[in-house]
């Protein structure tokens, strides 16, 4: 029995985005041994997740624009090419720079195949069937995010690191080769050229904004360095949203944010991207470099995570239809924010077990955001402008991770300093040994010391990590109880346009 050509694209485009997202999650496991090979700070390791997410973010729209005008099959075989070589150079990176630089290759690759995936389903199936296609298109993103650590830590532990980017290319080859033999081409009728000037101007006001946030733990809040980026990013911001109003053709169309239920579900998708899943970065440090597990045992660990949110999304899925979304979108998040709260408390010698509970609560919420989420970005615009409007709430989940990993790291490596230098008060070089820990050279502070004294500052760097991780995780929790009230009030049943998307036919304001 030969298989029908939109059962191909499906195949084509699952294959891809399976690929771009497992490596979302997959790298986090890796970080302490990429650490370990390059003597990298912990400001690198912040570079090498949101190199990544800030490229994602930047091209998703603009992406989508030239799928529409230049052929989505092309533009997506493009993305698969530039991805897999993306993942070829992280593999054989020297440096923690380069790989922070490949990095950006590979979220450059998987913008552009992001942004064309849900486009080829819709175009390959006819109405009535795209909703097995999706649902089929979801578990795969569902299933990517489950086991992205498990799979990242059994790579890193039985082989290494760069081989979680090797894999991929055997992936990329087939994926390449069954969207240029089988997947069918279209456009968009009528498509306009793409938004250069705002595709510029946000992105470089994203940049600016995640360099500052990340260079204010080497340089000081105060340096010429820090205020002259976060001053530019507040400009080029300016810049973007003028030339949003004023575009004929805005990659942004502002007018959106006057839909409450829009501005919702972008509040929505910053926060879970700012909250829970930027904080898995400083989890996973913790785990390995303080508590001493490798990558394969870190990411056992975070299956009561993972495991938790995919079978809590299929349940979801189900509700969508019965229950106002945000009715699950707004206890999802207190959930999230109470399961973060949980995992407050942690001392020295404590086990992961003690993080254990938050893991499951916040597992549920984050299972009971995505899918009505996902449906909410849609479901207040007519058809014609689905795609900017997904594209826009998709942009806000990876800048909610840039923006998340670069704020949440400079508080941590603060508070490390901070805690460290109060625990080795009155020992030589206590400010010295304090920075290095707090930039996450731990290891380079114990070589030439007494036994005594490393284990002075072993148990300092336990104790300011520790310390240092509660604080990042109440403020990771109070931001997805503001979005549990924020989504609450945001999101109205008379706001859906789409019967049946997003919203259960009967509603209620």
């Amino acid at each position: 029995m030969t298989l029908e050509r939109k059962w191909w694209t499906l195949l084509a485009v699952c294959t891809g985005v399976f690929m771009l997202l497992l490596d979302i999650t997959i790298v986090n496991v890796a970080l302490p041994d990429m650490q370990a090979a390059f003597g990298a700070s912990l400001s690198d390791l912040q570079w090498v997740i949101d190199a990544y997410a800030l490229t994602l973010a930047a091209l998703l729209l603009t992406a989508g624009s030239l799928a529409d005008l230049y052929g989505r099959r092309l533009v997506f075989a493009v993305g698969i090419v530039v991805f897999t070589g993306g993942s070829l150079l992280c593999g054989v990176a020297s440096s923690a720079t380069f790989l922070a630089l490949a990095r950006a290759l590979q979220g450059t690759g998987g913008a552009i195949m992001f942004a064309t995936a849900l486009a080829l389903i819709a175009q390959a199936f006819a109405p009535g069937e795209r909703g097995t296609a999706f649902g089929l298109f979801g578990a795969t993103t569902g299933v990517a995010v489950a086991v992205g650590p498990v799979l990242g830590g059994a790579i890193t532990s039985g082989l290494s690191w760069r081989w979680i980017f090797f894999v991929n290319l055997p992936i990329g080859v087939f994926a390449l080769a069954v969207t240029l033999l089988r997947v069918d081409e279209s456009r968009a009728p009528g498509a306009g050229r793409p938004d250069w000037a705002g595709f510029v101007t946000f992105s470089l006001a994203l940049a600016g904004l995640v360099y500052g946030l990340i260079r204010s733990q080497p340089d000081g809040w105060g340096s010429a360095t820090v205020i002259g980026s976060l001053v530019a990013a507040a400009v080029l911001m300016a810049a973007f949203v003028l030339v949003e109003l004023r575009s004929a053709h805005p990659m942004f169309d502002l007018g959106l944010l006057r839909v409450p239920t829009f501005t919702g579900g972008l509040v929505a998708a910053f926060a879970i991207s700012a909250s829970l899943f930027s904080m898995l970065t400083f989890l996973v440090l913790y785990l390995q470099n303080i508590l001493g597990y490798s990558a394969l045992q870190t990411g056992v660990r975070f299956l009561p995570l993972t495991g938790t949110i995919f079978v809590c999304a299929a349940i979801a899925g189900r509700a969508v239809d019965h229950v106002p979304a945000r009715w699950l979108i707004g206890p999802g998040f207190a959930l999230v924010g109470a399961g973060l709260l949980l995992m407050r408390g942690l001392a020295v010698g404590d086990d992961w077990t003690h993080l254990l509970p938050g893991f499951i609560v916040s597992g549920v919420g984050a299972g009971l955001i995505n899918v009505p989420l996902a449906n909410t970005a849609v479901g207040v615009v007519e058809p014609a402008r689905a795609g900017m409007a997904s594209g826009i709430n998709s942009t806000l989940r990876q800048v909610g991770i840039a923006t998340g990993v670069a704020a949440l790291g400079a508080v941590l490596a603060s508070r490390v300093r901070d805690i460290v230098e109060t625990q080795l008060a009155g020992a030589p070089h206590a400010h010295a040994i304090a920075d290095a820990v707090a930039s996450g050279r731990v290891g380079q502070t114990l070589h030439g010391v007494t036994p005594a004294a490393r284990q002075q500052i072993a148990h300092a760097a336990e104790a300011g990590f520790a310390g240092a991780l509660d604080t990042i995780l109440l403020i990771g929790g109070l931001t997805a109880l503001v979005a549990a009230v924020a989504t609450v009030v945001l999101i109205r049943s008379q706001d859906f346009v789409q019967q049946g998307v997003g919203e259960p036919a009967v509603a209620a304001g």
